[in-house]
């Protein structure tokens, strides 16, 4: 097992502090989604982590040593940072092989790169032909070129069609089964709840939350279900008497705020109550980073001041 640990980890641009006093883990066998506003020095991270910036302070160990460190570092940590890193002129296959034969790696391991990433009919294209998607496919074959332990990937899904993530969201959560150690990040809320076991969520440099996904929805809404009984069988009078607020949701539902199906449901039963609709909502992952991070947003819109208010 390998994890990625950061302990106090700073990166100080001038009077920027990118990163201030970082420290989170990464766990082997599940997907870590890494989530923050823009600026919020997810990708400085993440270039720590890999060696491509020297920290200001602290440290950031992959299986407890840093990556400049590692004898086969690709063996051990794939990384996709930026797609557009690939020389043009190249094939996919030239630039992949040139990778393998660099860093001691099979040749075969090419074509199973290749193929796995969903690039083995296009090989032999060069690479400025490449869409956006294709790139980013690339970028994933060369960050599984090693067999690693150890993925991080940047913003995966951009540029990608539906069938493409899909692909990428089942393709990190295999690798997690797999017993190896994920760390991505998104700005695509919806996705990340798709994939994410665990959330870390950065906000001015600093760690915001760190925590199980469905910890984390939890913590930031108040559970609720909509509820449609069957006609005077009195179960919403019942559970205002237990304390509950009910009120009406149109098409003869309610909402009863506090409460969870199993509650709810189990209630109903236990009376012989039948139920029409019985429905637990909570806050998605998009809602809860923004009522997290809102304060933390480098740029965020306002509205306009109208004429009147001028």
């Amino acid at each position: 097992m390998t994890s990625i640990d950061v302990h106090q980890l700073t990166k100080v641009y001038g009077a920027t502090r990118a990163v201030d006093g970082l420290t989170f883990s990464a766990a082997a066998g599940r997907v870590t989604g890494f989530l923050g506003p823009n600026g919020a020095g997810k990708s400085t991270t993440m270039r720590m982590i890999l060696g491509l910036d020297r920290p200001s302070g602290g440290t950031a160990t992959v299986g407890g040593r840093a990556y400049a460190t590692l004898d086969n570092p690709l063996r051990v940590v794939g990384s996709l940072l930026d797609a557009g890193a690939a020389h043009g002129s190249r094939t996919a296959r030239d630039h992949v092989l040139a990778l393998a034969v660099s860093n001691g790696i099979p040749r075969r391991r090419v074509d199973t790169a290749l193929e796995e990433a969903g690039l083995a009919t296009v090989a032999a294209r060069r690479i400025k032909t490449f869409s956006l998607g294709m790139r980013q496919r690339l970028g994933i074959a060369a960050a599984l070129l090693g067999d690693p332990a150890v993925v991080l990937l940047d913003e995966p899904s951009n540029g990608l069609d539906p069938e493409g993530i899909v692909w990428i969201r089942e393709l990190m959560r295999r690798l997690a089964r797999e017993g190896r150690t994920v760390l991505v990040s998104s700005h695509l809320m919806g996705e990340a709840a798709a994939f994410a076991d665990h959330l870390i969520i950065l906000g001015g440099g600093r760690l915001l939350a760190d925590m199980p996904t469905d910890a984390f929805l939890a913590s930031r809404s108040r559970p609720r279900v909509r509820l449609r009984e069957a006609e005077g069988s009195g179960l919403r009078d019942l559970l205002v008497r237990r304390g509950y607020d009910a009120r009406a949701a149109g098409d003869g539902a309610f909402w009863i705020e506090g409460a969870r199906a199993g509650e709810v449901g189990a209630l109903a039963a236990a009376r012989h109550i039948p139920l029409l609709e019985l429905v637990e909502e909570r806050a998605t992952l998009e809602e809860a980073y923004l009522d997290l991070t809102a304060d933390a947003a480098e740029f965020a819109a306002v509205s306009p001041v109208s004429s009147k208010e001028a």
